[in-house]
């Protein structure tokens, strides 16, 4: 893998209006952006840093089993995820150093085509790649 940008890290909460009142409180601002995955039972609000974007996600309780089966259920911070230019490449040379993609990935995500990692196989961490057009 190339060197590592941080493109964002992911944090589920249990109400997103209440995640983002409290984000709002902290950053002075609102979200950069809002959006609804009904396809994986998700709906997401983006906070913008200077140097790295907040992910707030929150299960619609429709269709989200694979996000749960992907992320968990327990909130609070719940991912690292990191931007690479090609995610074929990055996903084959995780994968040869030992990584083991999640099933269903490589899919559509909120920031591009994305892949996450079985946690086992990453030390416990649960890991995530976007490949463009994810902003960084």
């Amino acid at each position: 893998m190339s060197e590592p940008v941080v493109n964002h890290i992911g944090i589920v909460v249990a109400d997103l209006e209440a995640g983002i009142a409290m984000f709002e409180r902290l950053f002075g601002a609102g979200p950069a952006s809002r959006q609804e995955m009904p396809d994986v039972g998700l709906k997401i609000a983006v906070f913008e840093a200077a140097n790295v974007a907040i992910e707030l996600l929150q299960y619609s309780g429709t269709n989200d089993a694979f996000a749960k089966r992907t992320m968990g259920e327990a909130p609070g911070v719940n991912h690292i995820a990191f931007g690479v230019e090609k995610l074929a490449d990055t996903i084959a040379e995780l994968e040869a150093a030992g990584a083991e993609t999640m099933a269903g990935f490589p899919r559509q995500g909120a920031h591009g085509r994305v892949a996450f990692f079985e946690p086992a196989s990453t030390g416990g961490v649960r890991f995530e790649v976007c490949g463009p057009p994810a902003k960084w």
